[in-house]
């Protein structure tokens, strides 16, 4: 039990690892969080610093949600334990304990979680998401629709209750975390993809 303990925890601490502030330091750009949305995500940092900061981004948020659920899943470990570590790097990155509990939106390190767990959940989040961007060009609203529709996949592809309630859980929390989107999307101010 303490071994499970200190994956979650160690999945939880590579989650708070802001892959946006990092990226900007190295890149000599500025912290996004004290620009543009104030979020640390690609999104924006894309608007505020292009496409490789954002692309970098990107893939670092993902990595931190996949690497941690990949490993303890190929060392025999019960299905909850690797639930819970998706979810503490989840959390992780939503609120990291090394950059003041700041953290991103979490669309990019569930992708990575998902993935992590089994790569058609991660794939079928990618299509939802680019068939919603493709028809209404909104990334928000294709990262709400993609995580809503997650648990249900979840539960169809696996039999036991512990992914589709960890997933249920990062849903709940993206939509929590995407408050200001959502508000935007029915006030018809949202910015759709490729707008400056």
């Amino acid at each position: 039990m303490l071994v499970y303990g200190l994956l979650i925890l160690s999945a939880y601490l590579i989650g708070s690892i802001a892959s946006a502030v990092l990226v900007c330091k190295v890149l000599g750009k500025e912290d996004p969080r004290t620009q543009g949305s104030g979020n640390p995500g690609a999104t924006n940092v894309l608007r505020l610093h292009g496409k490789q900061a954002a692309i970098l981004t990107l893939i670092g948020d993902a990595a931190k949600g996949f690497i941690p659920v990949f490993l303890v899943s190929i060392i025999n470990v019960p299905p909850t334990v690797i639930a819970a570590t998706g979810l503490a790097a989840f959390i992780g990155h939503l609120y990291p304990v090394f950059f003041q509990f700041r953290g991103g939106k979490g669309v990019a390190t569930f992708v990575g979680v998902l993935l992590g767990t089994y790569w058609l959940l991660g794939l079928g989040f990618i299509v939802i998401w680019s068939l919603m961007a493709l028809v209404f060009r909104y990334s928000s609203l294709s990262a709400l629709v993609a995580a809503t529709l997650t648990p249900v996949i979840t539960f169809w592809l696996f039999p036991g209750l512990a992914f589709t309630v960890a997933n249920a859980l990062m849903a709940a929390l993206l939509l929590w975390r995407h408050q200001s989107n959502i508000k935007n999307l029915l006030a018809g101010k949202e910015d759709k993809i490729g707008a400056s």
